[in-house]
């Protein structure tokens, strides 16, 4: 099941809030919560800030363990620029853009057997390349 949760008309550019939203993808949704306590960026502090509305509505909306969320996506989308003008010198302007985006996260619950299915087909591979490394040593011994 998934779970969602979104910040909009948030200042601040989705150029820099993308740049952390990136390290959360794929994560446990209690480690991101932990990793983003540390993150000394306002994007970190806003990201935390859905994250963990998104973690209460998966456990009061749906009733599920936040324990075994993983965040699926981190999407930072553009929302409306303001446009402000500064003065500048002989009466001309400097356009000035406060740039604002909209913050959506994703939760997922995590699939305790895809997860061992893939670990054990990881396993099976680098079984099958050692044993070929030590038929290849065997037949350049000989």
């Amino acid at each position: 099941m998934e779970v969602k949760a979104e910040l909009k008309m948030t200042r601040i550019s989705a150029f820099k809030a993308r740049d952390v939203a990136r390290h959360v993808q794929g994560m446990p949704a209690l480690g991101a919560l932990e990793l983003l306590e540390f993150y000394p960026q306002k994007a970190a502090r806003l990201i935390h800030k859905v994250l963990k509305s998104a973690v209460a509505n998966a456990e009061n909306n749906h009733s599920l363990d936040p324990a075994m969320m993983v965040v699926k996506e981190a999407q930072i989308g553009e929302g409306p620029t303001i446009h402000r003008f500064a003065a500048r010198a002989r009466g001309s302007a400097n356009a000035i853009r406060k740039r604002t985006s909209h913050i959506k996260i994703i939760l997922k619950e995590r699939d305790l057997d895809a997860e061992k299915a893939a670990a054990d087909k990881q396993k099976a591979g680098r079984d099958a390349r050692i044993k070929a490394g030590r038929a290849h040593k065997a037949a350049k011994k000989k």
